[in-house]
């Protein structure tokens, strides 16, 4: 089964790209794979404390995951799987990709202010040439209608 890989952070575009990863899976007959990633600068303290943060770090995505997951499951029929790295957000993304190989699509949500669609968005598509996958890119102010009508 094809799923797409959606990335889970705190960016509003986040939701627009979880949102059109779920309704492309539903329509396709796919999966989706819900990515969060750890950076590893916050547990930059003691190793107890560290350790701490990290778990907490840990409960927030689950949390924040598990309202993605049931709004996919009741109105998509979609399971979502959720995967947490941690370190670099660019490599954990390819390192997934590379990892599972059921990954047929990255969806990422473009940022709307005027600083740029965002760091992955910029990163991820100056070497979208050697990616063994498609990158989607979803505008972080589409409506949820348009979103419905194009996938």
């Amino acid at each position: 089964m094809r799923k797409f890989l959606v990335v889970l952070d705190d960016s509003k575009e986040c939701l627009n790209a979880i949102r059109f990863a779920a309704m492309r899976a539903s329509n396709t007959g796919g999966g989706v794979a819900i990515l969060s990633i750890i950076p590893p600068d916050e547990f930059n303290h003691w190793i107890g404390v560290g350790e701490i943060m990290r778990e907490e770090a840990r409960d927030r995505i689950h949390a924040h995951f598990e309202v993605f997951a049931k709004w996919m499951r009741d109105k998509q029929g979609v399971d979502p799987e959720l995967v947490i790295r941690e370190g670099d957000a660019v490599p954990e993304i390819m390192g997934q990709i590379r990892d599972d190989p059921d990954i047929g699509v990255l969806v990422l949500g473009a940022g709307t202010d005027n600083k740029g669609p965002g760091p992955l968005v910029t990163q991820l598509t100056r070497n979208a040439g050697s990616l063994p996958i498609p990158i989607t890119i979803v505008p972080g102010d589409m409506s949820k209608e348009r979103l419905e009508a194009i996938t």
